[in-house]
């Protein structure tokens, strides 16, 4: 009895520590703006409430009574059928840390965080390449696309053709969830391929990107490769499209683009789209770990994970660890700040994380190295891809890299079923040397990736 008396103290301690420390990082390294989203941390009637991601082995009832006695209110559940992890909030009529202290101390709590804010990762665009403006139609698997998305660079250098030729896999029967802001549904290629998303923006069916979108808030351009919101994201190159206004637009259409990457490398893979990204690129890691827990207990077996955490999260590690169980495999972008850095969920065991190459095969100047965590790099830089409205974009980062190594994990699935996270890592390991071991096993090729299968 004492031994388990003491480590629950040991916990405790050890848990209290890790808030008060993500506490101060977070109102040290936000914007007041960012602080007053996190709610609470300051006091005050004026700050919305506080949002906590708290695990209860009692489960629901069991995190209703400690909320009863405390006076936070459990707001959701994010773990789907498991059903022991929540979404708490707390009135800024308390003080944050008391009930933080009640809480690790309540019988069958064994973790609580602050509930962060995650940005999706974008870089400097570059000019449009000239292959953004080869709009001769071809037929791609029974849909008809643009010639310069089909044969851009990045498909010749990670031998796109030569893989669905020679082994006839094409991610049939593979369902891949991106976890974004959401795809465009009414893309005529991507339609047939969607299976029941979520929006957990909203907590509604689907996943449509479109639902961010408002015509009162656009202006027409007749720019030849206009940057939208002068973000990020893409360049687009037809003189029709809109460009949106404002930074709640900042990251409209990443979602979409990551989707139509997947669909270039695994055409005949289901993509699930899940909305847990608004259009200014936020999330709460509350909504990414709903997302996680839903793309595994609903059959995804890759998940796309175009972003990042500059703080790590114990509830994200344990998504990401559930999925795996149960079969999928968890791919994410590298980042994008220039430095060899740790990010998350990239340096997560279980994760396969993806950096940025050139056309010319040199690491992205933009890309986050380092191996490890690093498993491999894909082309990023002039990626072109499908945009919302039916038309294309070119992007940049390795956002963009990071679909293109999930579409191969969709084929090496479809070769396999029974392939998962480590046949799929050692599958990817077999790269393209390109001399540069900052970038772990070097840059995707997918013919040698679904080689080794066999």
């Amino acid at each position: 009895m004492r031994n388990e008396a003491t480590k629950k103290t040991k916990r405790t301690v050890r848990n209290w520590i890790a808030t008060l420390a993500l506490v101060s990082a977070l109102l040290v390294a936000t914007p007041a703006t960012d602080a007053q989203l996190l709610g609470g941390l300051l006091g005050g009637s004026t700050q919305p409430p506080s949002r906590l991601i708290v695990r209860d082995n009692l489960g629901l009832l069991g995190i209703l009574n400690t909320c009863l006695l405390l006076g936070c209110t459990v707001q959701q559940t994010l773990d789907g059928t498991v059903g022991q992890l929540f979404l708490v909030t707390v009135p800024s009529t308390l003080n944050l840390l008391n009930v933080v202290t009640g809480l690790v101390n309540a019988l069958g709590i064994v973790d609580v965080e602050l509930d962060q804010v995650v940005q999706t990762t974008g870089t400097s665009a570059g000019p449009a390449p000239s292959y953004l403006t080869d709009k001769t139609p071809v037929t791609y698997y029974g849909a008809t696309v643009w010639h310069g998305y089909v044969a851009q660079p990045a498909t010749q250098l990670i031998r796109n053709d030569a893989t669905h030729f020679t082994f006839n896999k094409t991610g049939a029967g593979v369902v891949v969830a991106i976890i974004d802001t959401g795809v465009d549904t009414s893309n005529p290629v991507l339609k047939p391929l969607l299976v029941n998303g979520y929006d957990f923006t909203r907590n509604t069916a689907g996943g449509n990107e479109l639902v961010d979108y408002s015509s009162s808030t656009t202006t027409s351009s007749s720019a030849t490769g206009a940057v939208v919101n002068q973000s990020t994201v893409a360049v687009l190159d037809q003189s029709t499209v809109a460009v949106l206004d404002g930074n709640q637009y900042k990251a409209f259409g990443h979602g979409t683009m990551n989707a139509g990457l997947v669909h270039l490398v695994a055409p005949a893979a289901k993509i699930m789209p899940l909305k847990a990204f608004k259009a200014d690129g936020t999330a709460y890691n509350s909504d990414i770990l709903r997302a996680i827990y839903y793309a595994s207990q609903h059959g995804a077996r890759v998940v796309n994970m175009s972003f990042n955490y500059t703080l790590p999260s114990n509830e994200l590690a344990n998504a990401i660890n559930y999925a795996t169980v149960l079969g999928a495999i968890c791919v994410s972008s590298a980042g994008n700040s220039g430095l060899q850095t740790v990010v998350y969920p990239g340096a997560y065991r279980n994760v396969i994380d993806v950096a940025s190459t050139s056309n010319q095969d040199i690491q992205s100047s933009f890309t986050n190295y380092g191996a490890p965590p690093v498993w491999l790099a894909a082309p990023g830089e002039g990626v072109v891809t499908f945009y919302p409205f039916n038309t294309y974009a070119a992007g940049w980062g390795t956002s963009f890299s990071t679909p293109l190594v999930s579409g191969t994990a969709a084929l090496l699935v479809s070769a396999n079923p029974l392939c998962t996270y480590a046949c799929a890592a050692n599958a990817l390991g077999h790269a393209d040397n390109i001399s540069n071991p900052q970038l772990g096993h070097g840059r995707l090729d997918t013919y040698t990736a679904v080689q080794s299968l066999y």
